[in-house]
């Protein structure tokens, strides 16, 4: 029964919005039409954004800066109890989320979905966001400037999430 449930769930709610809609006398195709229109205008103005941002990535990943930051940082991430290979993710994850997911399914592959690291790996997944990613292209695309104290409550919340991550999947599964 829930399968046939789930599976009719989004039309049923789909063609309740179209006849609503049209019960109320909008014309639903034409606001379809100028929706779809403003959407297509929204992605091209987000493009400048999306481009640099794909290119700051590239460029912190291939220059050396990653493997640099694991170096210097190893000796304090062990005395936390933060394993290394972690930090490539804690990394990317307020950035890129294509990256973060490229770096977790790495690290899936590599240590196993099972392992301490493929769980942290996952947790911190759920449990974070792509701040920076979000700033760059929603305050963007509507002309906000100054973000004023946007970035520091998205890192915050983003460091929390992961220095959670690692402290509950250490108690539960370490």
């Amino acid at each position: 029964m829930i399968n046939l449930l789930s599976v009719w769930v989004v039309p049923f709610l789909i063609f309740s919005a179209l006849v609503f809609a049209y019960l109320r006398g909008v014309k639903v195709f034409d606001t379809f039409v100028e929706g779809a229109k403003e959407g297509f205008d929204m992605s091209v103005r987000l493009i400048p954004f999306l481009v640099g941002m794909m290119v700051a990535i590239g460029l912190f990943r291939e220059s050396g800066a990653m493997d640099l930051a694991e170096i210097i940082l190893a000796p304090f991430l062990s005395v936390l109890g933060i394993p290394v290979e972690v930090l490539p993710l804690a990394i990317m994850r307020p950035v890129s989320g294509s990256s973060a997911l490229a770096i977790t399914t790495e690290m899936m592959n590599t240590h196993g979905p099972d392992s301490l690291l493929g769980r942290m790996a996952a947790t911190m997944q759920g449990s974070t966001d792509t701040t920076i990613f979000v700033l760059t292209v929603y305050f963007g695309a509507v002309g906000i400037r100054k973000t004023r104290h946007a970035l520091a409550v998205g890192l915050t919340a983003d460091l929390v999430g992961i220095i959670a991550a690692v402290f509950i999947c250490n108690m539960v599964f370490g």
